[in-house]
């Protein structure tokens, strides 16, 4: 497969909504392939679909020591409780922000062959769903700071 460029701020595509999938098909597959080669390369933990220019409703999640979660159309269907967290993105490079999210998620979506699935996810997660969805409605991490220069400059590259 392929590593493909991971887009970063301030480009376009990644505070544009992404459309939904209608059909998986072939093309559908490579860009998922590609995205977790991607994901892999760069130790991330996450990838969605805008992070490599693709406006589409996709994200791919690999906790480590679990098997590859791949997301098409995804929804939140239930939040709860409330946590305080630092957070990275590979689309910011080189900075870290402390953001509120859930402590518990559930998301409803389709796999990578168009099966309905329903993940409920917690910790690490519940991070990683809420961040990566967040990406397809075009919501970057900072977008839950209260101010930008609350962000702590980074040694090494973030995961999510």
């Amino acid at each position: 497969m392929a590593v493909l460029k991971i887009r970063t701020l301030p480009d376009p595509v990644l505070r544009r909504k992404a459309k939904k999938v209608r059909n998986i098909d072939g093309s559908v597959q490579k860009l998922i392939d590609d995205m977790i080669d991607t994901m892999r390369a760069v130790n991330g933990v996450g990838l969605a679909a805008p992070q490599v220019g693709v406006p589409l409703r996709i994200a791919v999640i690999e906790i480590p020591g679990e098997e590859v979660i791949t997301l098409i159309n995804p929804e939140v269907t239930k939040r709860q409780g409330e946590r305080v967290l630092g957070e990275a993105c590979l689309s910011m490079p080189g900075d870290q922000g402390e953001i509120k999210r859930s402590v518990t998620v559930r998301v409803k979506a389709l796999d990578q062959h168009g099966r309905q699935i329903r993940i409920k996810g917690d910790e690490l997660l519940a991070q990683a769903l809420e961040h990566e969805i967040d990406h397809l409605d075009g919501i970057l991490y900072i977008d839950h700071i209260e101010s930008r220069d609350k962000l702590i400059k980074l040694t090494e590259q973030p995961q999510l």
